[in-house]
C-alpha cells in the first residue's frame, strides 16, 4: 500500500476517532506501511519518560526514559533515530504537532527501511501527532496517560490556560517551561504571533503554598486574561502594560505581579521590552550573552499607576537568542544554600546553545538542571521562555492574501456607482 492510501484511510478512520482508537489506527497504519508494529508513546508533563499509549492490538510496553535512550535522542533532537538487531530495525519517529513535541512512535520492520520508508513514516508521524492534540481537546484520556502524579487545584486552573510550549513560524521560534508541573505557584507565560509581531511575557505573581498559591494562581489567571485582551485589541506596549495593571489593581490592590513584556518585529529583528520589577532577560549571540536588559524598567502590576513603564528597545542579529525567565529560576538554592545565580545560568546557556540543541530541548534541559540543583524541591516555580530570531520574515508576496479595495469587492455583474 502506499504511503498516500496510508495517510488517506487514517484520516477517514479519525472523524469519528476516540483517543482509544488512535493505537489501533497506528497498527493498522503499519500492517498498510510494511511495518510489523507501530506504538505510540507520549511525554509526561515534566519530559522525562516516554509512556505508551496502548489498546487494541498494540503490543505491550514500558514507559522509556527521555534520557539515555534511542527514543529519547528522537524526543529530544525532533529527528528519527533507528537501531538494528539481526536485520530487524526498530525506528523512532518524533511526534510533532507543528513544533511541539508530543513524544515519539515507534516503528518496528523486519528488515532495513529506505530513506523513503523513513520519510513516509515520519509523515504517518506528523497526522498522528495532529490527531493526538484534537482528541485531547474533547477527551481526557490523553491528559491521565501523561500525568505521572496528582495535578493539584492551582496547577490545573494555570496549565489550562498556557499556550502551547513551542511554536514556530519559521523565522521564529518560540519555546517555555513551567516546574512544578503539578503544583505551581504564580507563574505563567504566553506568546502569540500576530503577523509580523511575536508577543511574549512572562508574569510572576506573589503568593505561594496552598492558599498562597491559589491566590497567585488567580493573580496571573487575571493577567493572562488582560494581557491577551490588550493584544488583540491592537494596544500599544506601554497601553498593554497599564490595562493589565487596571484589571489586576480593581480586581485586588494588595496583589503583586511582577512580569515581562515583549515585541518582536520578525522582519527587522527590533526588540522592545517592559520589564515590571520582573529579573533582567539576556541576548544571546554565537554562543555568548551579548546583552543583559535594564530591569526595572517599570514597577510591578498593581503599582502602575505610581509612575510610567520605560520600554527598552534593541536591535536583534539574525540567530539571536532572547531568554526570559523568572526568579524561581536564579534563586533556586542547594542544600548548601547556595543560590544557581545569573552566572550558573549564563553559563548553561552557553552551553546549551554551544552544543547546538534545540530551543525546546534547552527549555527543557535547563528546567531539570534547575530541579537537580534544588534536589527536586522547588523554593519558587521556574518558569524559562526562549525566543530564537533566526532570519527576517520576507515581505509578503503578490500571491499572499490581500484584502481587496472595498470596490473589488462588488458582485462582477453588480453595477458600479
Amino acid at each position: 500500500m502506499s504511503s498516500v492510501e496510508v495517510l488517506r484511510r487514517l484520516l477517514r478512520q479519525s472523524h469519528h476517532a476516540r483517543p482509544e482508537d488512535l493505537p489501533e489506527m497506528a497498527m493498522r497504519a503499519a500492517r498498510g506501511a510494511g511495518a510489523t508494529a507501530m506504538v505510540i508513546y507520549l511525554v509526561d508533563h515534566q519530559q522525562r519518560r516516554l509512556l505508551p499509549l496502548l489498546a487494541g492490538s498494540a503490543p505491550s510496553r514500558k514507559p522509556i526514559s527521555v534520557d539515555g535512550t534511542l527514543a529519547g535522542r528522537a524526543y529530544s533532537l525532533a529527528t528519527p533515530c533507528a537501531g538494528q538487531d539481526a536485520g530487524a530495525t526498530t525506528l523512532w519517529v518524533p511526534l510533532l504537532d507543528g513544533s511541539e513535541r508530543m513524544g515519539v512512535l515507534e516503528i518496528d520492520a523486519d528488515h532495513e527501511l529506505s530513506d523513503q520508508a523513513v520519510d513516509d513514516y515520519v509523515s504517518v508521524a506528523s497526522l498522528l501527532a495532529e490527531l493526538i492534540v484534537t482528541r485531547s481537546l474533547y477527551s481526557d484520556t490523553i491528559e491521565q496517560v501523561r500525568r505521572c502524579e496528582p495535578m493539584q487545584l492551582a496547577a490545573e486552573m494555570l496549565r489550562a490556560q498556557l499556550p502551547p510550549l513551542t511554536f514556530s513560524t519559521g523565522h521564529l521560534m518560540i519555546s517555555g517551561i513551567l516546574e512544578p508541573c503539578y503544583d505551581v505557584g504564580g507563574d505563567a507565560f504566553d506568546y502569540a504571533v500576530n503577523g509580523d509581531i511575536a508577543h511574549l511575557a512572562l508574569f510572576d505573581a506573589a503568593g505561594h503554598g496552598s492558599s498562597g498559591g491559589m491566590r497567585a494562581v488567580i493573580l496571573a489567571s487575571l493577567a493572562l486574561a488582560s494581557y491577551r485582551n490588550a493584544r488583540r485589541a491592537g494596544m500599544t506596549l506601554t497601553d498593554t502594560y497599564h490595562h493589565i495593571d487596571d484589571a489586576v489593581r480593581d480586581h485586588d490592590r494588595y496583589g503583586m505581579i511582577t512580569a515581562v513584556l515583549a515585541q518582536l518585529d520578525q522582519r527587522t529583528g527590533i526588540l522592545q521590552v517592559i520589564s515590571a520589577g520582573h529579573p533582567s532577560g539576556m541576548i544571546l549571540r554565537q554562543g555568548k550573552v551579548v546583552k543583559v536588559l535594564p530591569t526595572p524598567t517599570a514597577l510591578p502590576v498593581t503599582l502602575g499607576d505610581r509612575r510610567s513603564p520605560i520600554v527598552v528597545e534593541e536591535a536583534l542579529e539574525s540567530n539571536d537568542r532572547l531568554l526570559l525567565y523568572t526568579d524561581g529560576i536564579i534563586e533556586a538554592r542547594s542544600a548548601q544554600g547556595e543560590q544557581f545565580g545569573t552566572d550558573r545560568l549564563i553559563d548553561f546557556a552557553t552551553k546549551a546553545v554551544a552544543d547546538d540543541l534545540p530551543l525546546p530541548e534547552i527549555t527543557r534541559r535547563l528546567v531539570h538542571a534547575i530541579l537537580h540543583y534544588q534536589d527536586d524541591r522547588l523554593q519558587d516555580d521556574a518558569t524559562v521562555l526562549l525566543a530564537e530570531w533566526r532570519s527576517p520574515a520576507p515581505v509578503p508576496s503578490d500571491c499572499e492574501l490581500v484584502t481587496p479595495p472595498a470596490d473589488d469587492l462588488l458582485l462582477a455583474d453588480e453595477p458600479r456607482s
